[in-house]
């Protein structure tokens, strides 16, 4: 009788494990659903410990326990700990695949991804269809920069139906990262298929769109042919002139050449075909989004000046929207239809009475321009547009669609996880301030998924400024500030502090009264971060040849000149002097030439703030990393900082590709 009821028990009480270990994964997979807010998955997380610390107190040798345990240690970024559960899993169950993947992921966060490669292929030994190690395999290969291989697993992973956001996120970064020398069916659906994922930052891929348009054309090929129809039916082209910016000359060539041929079409048949409305639609939005840099001849130019003399007699004659639909289109091609002498009229209409394929159009052509105009109004800074030509008033630089992916977190977790720091004095809420936020990209994937943060974001353009801002309001994002540097220089000088201060473009020699390293000075409160990057952008020797013609002949921003400047690149694009510059994204857009060439990044304010930060009493080094994001050795940057702070240029920080932390020790 006694030894039945002892089995009993035992049975009740492995019964009671299963249960609590059940509960356990279902709350450790809502601690990492990334539809969940932080802090719903914080109380995940602590759920999941609870059930587990009762699980094991009544089974401590538990394999699959200990490894979620460890799981849960390393999301909490105890790596150390997470390891030696791990490890103790494997020690009491030797062959288990999910812990040889549980070291696998422990080791990309340790920034060692051979040997997390290692893991993940000991957990294929023992499992070959394990998604979870293959998945992993495709990460550690990104990270150890095989990019091809890696695009390659995380294609196989789609393939079998496992498009996790991870996978998607993966090899959108791997494909912005390879280089196409032999484009196929297979790539071109890839590149579809990415196109087609709204939550992607598709801002990112458009060299590698180009890459396979440039040879789907053949646009090597002097004598290649391009016909207009098959033109409107190819989908990766509409695609990526509706959602990306593609930096290569011929692109811009193939597009120019396919507006001409519709507004020839056009005015040989006084209509526009619906077979090219699509088509259409899809280049006006890619040259809304260079800010029309793309020049057009004379002959066209007539068109759409007739064009648009007619729309304003048949708005003047009270025709109905559904009249002006096709010559507004072809507009759209040339010009911003805000800075047409017709725009007030259309202020008639709400964005929602176009066709709904015109939408987007009309949104990035009129409305957005709009309510970007009634923000700047805030600002003293609009008077410096007030005598500028409407096509000359600057738009905001770079362009983007949506917000990289991140998982959400806390600005507190960073600073413990990655920078080793005590956060447990700071207050509930941190101000960061990141300055030279440009169009906002950044500031707002901050705002967005960090929940313990409010945002001061500075730019010198007021259209960067103002666009960011509607931006903001667009995502419902209302922890984050968009200000010129008059108003955050105010706020600074009004004795208020931040936690963090990013620093991303650089201030021009036109912000000439503006010192970062005094205002950071001001700005940090004791323990204080700073992080900024050592490079400065913006300096091919094409770009210097253009500073000076600009400094020679007293040149103005205006678009005829900066169109003219880039078409004396284009035209030369075999000459060496350009060719590093018309590698550079910023040259396909008016927006990035008006930066580079007229308010380029003033080299000394950086030289300045590692000044600053090289006093060692103030200041301590927390982190380094290369280009591509890894965690470099602290000591030898320690000693080029050292050197900086004695004068020394030769080893200079200044220059090199590398992102540094500094806190701010009293």
């Amino acid at each position: 009788m006694q030894a039945q009821h002892n089995v009993q028990v035992s049975d009740s009480r492995k019964a009671e494990v299963a249960r609590l270990l059940l509960e356990a994964n279902q709350a450790y997979g809502e601690s990492n659903h990334p539809q969940r807010r932080y802090l719903e998955r914080l109380r995940a997380r602590q759920a999941c410990r609870e059930l587990l610390t009762r699980a094991l107190a009544m089974e401590p040798d538990h394999a699959a326990g200990i490894g979620l345990l460890g799981r849960v240690a390393m999301d909490e970024g105890e790596l150390d700990r997470a390891a030696e559960l791990f490890e103790q899993s494997l020690k009491i169950q030797p062959e288990q695949p999910q812990q040889y993947c549980n070291l696998g992921y422990w080791a990309l966060k340790a920034e060692r991804p051979a040997r997390a490669e290692g893991y993940f292929q000991q957990a294929l030994e023992l499992d070959r269809q394990s998604a979870a190690a293959f998945c992993g395999v495709a990460h550690a290969k990104r990270e150890q920069g095989q990019f091809d291989v890696a695009y390659l697993h995380y294609r196989k992973l789609i393939q079998l139906g496992l498009g996790w956001p991870s996978v998607y996120s993966g090899m959108l970064k791997c494909a912005a990262r390879i280089d196409v020398h032999q484009a196929d069916t297979d790539l071109a659906l890839d590149a579809i298929a990415l196109l087609r994922r709204d939550e992607l930052p598709h801002q990112e891929i458009g060299r590698f769109c180009a890459a396979i348009l440039r040879q789907q054309y053949d646009l090597d090929n002097p004598n290649a042919e391009v016909f207009l129809d098959a033109a409107a039916e190819d989908e990766l082209l509409i695609l990526a002139l509706d959602r990306t910016l593609m930096p290569d000359p011929a692109i811009e060539e193939l597009v120019t050449l396919l507006r001409r041929a519709i507004i020839a079409e056009v005015a040989q048949t006084v209509s526009l075909r619906d077979d090219l409305q699509v088509l259409t639609l899809a280049i006006a939005r890619y040259v809304d989004r260079t800010g029309y840099a793309l020049a057009a001849e004379a002959d066209e130019e007539n068109l759409v000046e007739t064009i648009n003399t007619s729309i304003t007699a048949q708005l003047a004659m009270a025709e109905p929207l559904e009249a002006l639909v096709g010559s507004v289109m072809i507009s759209t091609m040339y010009g911003a239809l805000f800075h047409q002498d017709f725009a007030a009229q259309l202020g008639q209409w709400s964005l929602t009475d176009w066709p709904a394929g015109m939408q987007p159009v009309m949104a990035a052509s009129y409305y957005d321009r709009a309510l970007d105009e009634s923000i700047k109004q805030n600002f003293e800074e609009k008077t410096e547009e007030l005598t500028l030509a409407r096509t000359d008033v600057p738009q905001a630089w770079p362009s983007w669609n949506h917000l990289a992916y991140h998982a959400e977190t806390s600005l507190k977790a960073i600073m413990t996880q990655e920078l080793g720091m005590d956060t447990s004095a700071l207050p509930g809420t941190l101000r960061m301030m990141i300055c030279g936020a440009q169009s906002g990209q950044r500031a707002l994937e901050l705002a967005h998924y960090l929940d313990d943060v409010e945002i001061i974001a500075v730019d010198e353009s007021l259209a960067n400024v103002a666009t960011a801002t509607r931006r903001c309001e667009e995502l419902g994002l209302n922890n984050i500030v968009f200000w010129p540097w008059s108003v955050a220089r105010r706020f600074v000088a009004d004795g208020h502090k931040v936690h963090w201060i990013e620093m991303g473009r650089l201030p021009s020699p036109a912000m000439g009264d503006l010192s970062l390293a005094a205002l950071v000075s001001d700005a940090a409160t004791q323990g204080a971060v700073v992080h900024m990057h050592t490079a400065v952008a913006e300096q091919t020797k094409g770009d210097a040849q253009i500073r000076q013609l600009v400094e020679a002949h007293k040149l103005q921003p205006t678009r005829d000149n900066l169109r003219r400047l880039r078409r004396m690149a284009l035209n030369n694009r075999q000459d060496p002097l350009w060719q590093d510059l018309l590698q550079e994204e910023d040259f396909y857009g008016l927006g990035g030439c008006r930066d580079r060439w007229f308010r380029p990044q003033d080299i000394n304010q950086l030289k300045d703030l590692m000044g600053l930060v090289s006093n060692e009493v103030e200041w301590k080094l927390l982190k380094a990393r290369d280009q591509d994001g890894h965690s470099l050795a602290l000591a030898p940057v320690a000693r080029q900082v050292r050197a900086e702070a004695l004068g020394s240029q030769v080893q200079s920080l200044v220059g090199q590709p590398l992102s540094v932390y500094f806190v701010r020790r009293r």
